[in-house]
């Protein structure tokens, strides 16, 4: 896909990641990174008395791959400056090995910045299952380019 910058963007405007299955390894090699092995991540049998009987991934790892899945989408690759946060994440369903999932992002805002050379955009961002159950969601704001004038 070809770069967008601020001016291609517009309020409404929609997009949606390829999909990917999350592994094993995705679970584990998150535990490694994060230090984070409470039983409900890596316990099967801990985890098969618990309400989803299987273990489940961490949370936050379906924030990590929301930020890969941006980059799969390739619209802000040589245009994003700076991610600005990430609030009213709520985490709706768990995210289980073997879920193939997707990103689906909004523009819901666009601003310029006070200095007029950048742009300010607010995106409400949805991580789903494949078969539309709703993981997580919230929004993420992007510092982002103006097109180059040349």
């Amino acid at each position: 896909m070809t770069t967008l910058y601020f001016e291609d963007l517009e309020v409404g405007q929609t997009f949606r990641s390829p999909a990917r299955t999350v592994t094993e390894a995705d679970l584990t090699i998150f535990s490694m990174v994060s230090g984070d092995w409470n039983p409900v991540h890596s316990d099967a049998e801990f985890a098969r008395d618990t309400p989803y009987g299987q273990r489940i991934v961490h949370g936050v790892l379906g924030v990590a791959i929301v930020t890969g899945m941006f980059d799969r989408i390739g619209i802000f690759e040589n245009s994003a400056l700076a991610l600005l946060g990430i609030d009213e994440w709520r985490f709706r369903a768990p995210i289980l090995v073997g879920d193939t999932i997707h990103m689906e992002m909004e523009i819901t805002e666009k601003r310029l910045t006070s200095s007029g050379d950048r742009g300010i955009i607010d995106r409400l961002i949805r991580l789903k299952r494949h078969d539309g159950t709703l993981l997580q969601e919230g929004r993420m704001g992007l510092m982002i380019r103006l097109r180059p004038k040349d």
